[in-house]
């Protein structure tokens, strides 16, 4: 469950860099997500009458998470997330503030401050920020409604990388939890699986309990971490 929304898998899929709209609809429908991030910056939102990849998005079926993917600064990401919610995309954002061009990374500092304003704006607001746990704790105090720390750099395919500031992050985080960024090929670390085939992550909802990959999608505990690949 998300701020009050209750999601029934803890996969969530992208829209970008499939072959195709329609290779991307087929990997959504086989996936079991139920939830798909959306780059407002992709969305040709002034002229719907064109086709547009939101035409191969089943809403019915799949919640839309619009993202500031390509923001360097949080006047751009709070405009970018403003004008999604304008042209009726959501109230809900996925945040990016990017402070580096070549690894992607998160501009912590921005981040804070843009999730503040949109906060105060009405949106639901879900931060892509690095494995800090001190910089998802000033998260959670701006009002995020969960934090998304990312697993490697985007892009990377390397896995989570850092299991140890995952752990800490999901001890004491009182909102949900969701790995974002480089979970292409999660490998197996300790008691922390991701069955990278079937694109389903199960983890431990306590020390020693293990959740089984085919029955992770079907189950969604609040103290379960969500994974966005």
């Amino acid at each position: 469950m998300i701020a009050g929304r209750t999601f029934t898998s803890r996969l969530i899929v992208g829209s970008g860099k499939y072959s195709s709209h329609a290779v991307m609809a087929q990997a959504h429908e086989a996936s079991g997500a139920d939830m798909v991030t959306v780059a407002v910056r992709r969305v040709n939102i002034s002229d719907r009458s064109k086709e547009s990849l939101l035409d191969y998005i089943d809403t019915n079926r799949m919640f839309m998470l619009p993202n500031t993917a390509g923001c360097y600064t949080a006047d751009e990401a709070i405009r970018t997330a403003r004008l999604g919610r304008e042209a009726g995309l959501s109230n809900w954002v996925k945040l990016e503030v990017i402070g580096d061009e070549r690894t992607l990374f998160p501009d912590n500092e921005a981040l804070i401050e843009a999730t503040k304003v949109l906060v105060k704006d009405g949106f639901v607001v879900l931060p892509y920020t690095n494995d800090d746990p001190i910089a998802c704790r000033k998260l959670e105090d701006a009002g995020a409604a969960a934090v998304m720390p990312l697993g490697a750099p985007i892009g990377s395919g390397l896995g989570i990388q850092n299991v140890n500031n995952i752990r800490i992050i999901r001890e004491f985080a009182r909102v949900p939890l969701i790995v974002d960024a480089g979970n292409d090929l999660v490998p197996v670390v300790d008691r922390l699986h991701v069955h990278a085939a079937d694109a389903r992550v199960a983890l431990p909802a306590q020390a020693g309990d293990e959740v089984p990959p085919d029955e992770s999608a079907a189950s969604c505990d609040d103290d379960q971490p969500i994974l966005h690949d």
